[in-house]
């Protein structure tokens, strides 16, 4: 009895830490999290806005690494490298085993996802053109956040085909590559050459270990972190190491292991990014005043009406006319389960543009918080009009699977 009282303590923080992140793995309670947080956000900063301010303004970490940085940066350059790692994992998977392993199946969610980038920036660009700094955020718009549509789509359509989550997460996974290229070549202000090159050596060298087979995370570990660092130093957004190192992770399983090094890093890893990393970031980031001014400017901002355009009309037009493109010249087919209705109104969910979207603009505007808060609140207003109308349209869709599959 002793023994068991001794022990009892300990029995349930491991046995709930379990079950927290097996719940972590779930699009839904992911998205539900990294929404809290934001209301969390929006609320501190509208009730105190100097403290949420200088909260966000702290700084730590060794300053004879340069790495003496603020929490925001801290939460964008740091923990959303585990958010991008995950991502790369993703896409990894998608190429190797998922859609993207077959030319005819990638082609439709890969062609809507280019689309799905270039005409919102275009959008956005048509309706902020002539504004101050408009074209520095043209980016703004491109990408969809995995986690929220994910979530979204969990939660409104569940008893949706199959295939209608597999095109919206290719897609998401397809854009965010693209976004994070986008980051990486047109958001680098500075380039330490040496630095670069000493990080693109050691991510070589993890991709070279990997390759062959070589186990332990002792050796890996360092390798991510040193690869991150020389990463962060050298101009390029540190979020970059974190794809690179998923991309190269092995996502082939050898005889002797259970699940590949992908399917175990993305195990322990996602729970850390969706029940942390994501959520962090998300407070630090989406703390704007609600005020009448900062309301008015979606109406009045040319920037701003520019970011909500470009995620609600432009990822709809991008994504449902490039798939409609895709399959109108030969270049790739529409599930039979799925209808062009169905397409319609995933191609509106991919308009939430979150987690990206708040980094691009930070990255883009970092050095006028004004304009920061200002487009933040274009994202925010942008992703719930599209988070409501495609869970709207997606409740409707629902319920005429269902009837069909009753008449049959």
């Amino acid at each position: 009895m002793r023994r068991a009282i001794e022990i009892w303590p300990f029995r349930p923080t491991v046995r709930y830490t379990r079950q927290l992140a097996e719940a972590l793995r779930a699009e839904t309670v992911g998205g539900v999290v990294m929404l809290l947080a934001t209301v969390a956000a929006l609320v501190w900063a509208n009730v105190s806005t100097d403290s949420y301010e200088a909260f966000r303004a702290t700084r730590f970490g060794p300053g004879s690494l340069h790495l003496d940085l603020e929490l925001y940066r801290w939460a964008q350059n740091g923990l959303l490298t585990l958010f991008f790692f995950v991502a790369g994992i993703e896409v990894k998977e998608e190429f190797v085993h998922g859609e993207l392993s077959n030319l005819r199946k990638a082609a439709l969610p890969v062609v809507a996802a280019l689309t799905g980038m270039v005409v919102p920036a275009l959008i956005y660009l048509g309706v902020s053109w002539g504004a101050p700094g408009a074209t520095r955020g043209w980016a703004l718009p491109m990408a969809t956040d995995i986690a929220f549509a994910l979530a979204v789509l969990a939660v409104t359509a569940s008893a949706m085909p199959a295939a209608l989550r597999a095109f919206l997460l290719t897609s998401a996974v397809v854009d965010d590559l693209g976004a994070i290229t986008v980051i990486a070549v047109f958001f680098t202000r500075h380039l330490n050459l040496l630095a670069l090159l000493s990080g693109v050596a050691v991510i070589a060298l993890y991709g070279l270990l990997q390759a062959r087979r070589v186990r332990g995370l002792w050796i890996y570990l360092p390798l991510a972190l040193l690869a991150w660092y020389l990463v962060e130093i050298s101009g390029v957004h540190a979020t970059v190491a974190g794809v690179a190192l998923g991309l190269l992770t092995r996502v082939h399983s050898g005889p002797d292991e259970e699940g590949s090094p992908a399917e175990r890093a993305g195990h322990h890893i996602r729970p850390l990014s969706a029940g942390f990393a994501v959520p962090v970031f998300a407070f630090v980031s989406a703390g704007v005043t609600l005020s009448t001014e900062s309301l008015g400017m979606m109406v009045t901002d040319r920037v701003v009406l520019g970011v909500i355009a470009g995620l609600v009309v432009g990822k709809f037009l991008g994504v449902f006319g490039g798939a409609w493109l895709a399959v109108r010249l030969g270049l790739a087919r529409l599930s039979e389960e799925l209808h062009w209705r169905d397409m319609a109104a995933v191609s509106i969910l991919a308009g939430i543009g979150f987690t990206v979207s708040l980094l691009i603009g930070n990255l883009a505007y970092g050095d006028d918080p004004e304009r920061v808060n200002a487009v933040t609140t274009g994202v925010l207003a942008a992703s719930l009009t599209a988070s409501v109308l495609a869970a709207i349209l997606l409740r409707v869709r629902v319920r005429n699977h269902l009837n069909a599959q009753d008449d049959v």
